[in-house]
């Protein structure tokens, strides 16, 4: 994948063609959370039908699982959309992800347990995708600034072929996605952990905040 790609010029084309042609695609969004979901259902319901997913096995127990779920499931049922939002609750499979993660332990953040974890929860997307007929698939992932946008779309599209249903390509943190969301957490009062869910990234996360 060329590394200088603009993935959200690349969104832009597809909505307009879309709206050209009078379309309103149905999309389902994977989402990791909701402060970062917050902005892209604010930007995206405007020219999608769509429906959350949040699916994260990462996620470092059952409480956190549900702390996070009950945060996106009040986030859904509070914003004001152009086009109803629905939400789809996946299961908690935490084996699935230390089974992905065997070997990758010491890997370092954002390395290749990182993109592993990418692939899984984006596979699951895809799948629900195409056996549900959605139009297109994304993730929220790529608002933070601490994931690789380039191997999200990189993924989503390997993904897409392997499904035959399209990927949306998507950088959200472009044109200030990130700050906004920021500020939308701020207004619906959204629980913004500092690590992305996992035992290694919790180890890791510091004072930092990435939601």
């Amino acid at each position: 994948m060329t590394l200088n790609r603009n993935f959200q010029r690349e969104l832009d084309r597809i909505i307009e063609e879309n709206q050209k042609s009078g379309i309103l695609p149905s999309l389902l969004l994977h989402a990791c959370c909701a402060p970062c979901s917050s902005y892209v259902l604010e930007y995206l319901n405007r020219f999608f039908r769509i429906t959350v997913f949040f699916y994260n096995p990462n996620i470092t127990s059952q409480d956190e699982y549900e702390r996070r779920v009950g945060e996106i499931r009040r986030l859904v049922h509070a914003m004001p959309f152009v086009h109803p939002v629905t939400l789809k609750e996946g299961e908690y499979e935490p084996g699935c992800f230390f089974d992905m993660c065997r070997g990758l332990e010491k890997e370092p953040e954002g390395g290749k347990r990182c993109f592993g974890c990418y692939r899984l929860r984006l596979e699951k997307t895809a799948r629900l995708a195409r056996d549900e007929g959605f139009d297109y698939f994304t993730t929220t992932l790529s608002i933070s600034p601490l994931k690789n946008a380039v191997k999200l779309n990189e993924i989503g599209e390997e993904l897409a072929e392997r499904y035959q249903v399209r990927h949306l390509p998507s950088d959200f943190k472009k044109r200030d996605g990130f700050k906004r969301s920021v500020e939308l957490s701020a207004v619906y009062g959204l629980y913004r952990q500092n690590y992305c869910g996992c035992v290694y990234s919790r180890r890791n996360s510091g004072d930092r905040s990435e939601h």
